[in-house]
């Protein structure tokens, strides 16, 4: 599989979960402070994780012209 398919599975996979994430905070599920604290700290991690992978990608590709 091409590293571009890959970013782009990954990226996606990401955005849903972080997707999923905002939902539930704006649905109220997130009823504790301690909870929307975690729920936090995971989106961010999932977006830096995000823009790792497409720096990476873009560092695949500038090699490999």
């Amino acid at each position: 599989m091409h590293h571009d398919k890959i970013t782009n599975v990954l990226v996606k996979q990401i955005d849903d979960k972080v997707l999923q994430l905002q939902e539930a905070l704006s649905d109220g599920r997130v009823e504790t402070l301690d909870e929307y604290k975690k729920v936090c700290g995971e989106v961010r991690g999932l977006l830096t994780a995000r823009n790792y992978i497409i720096d990476l990608n873009k560092a695949m590709e500038n090699s490999n012209e």
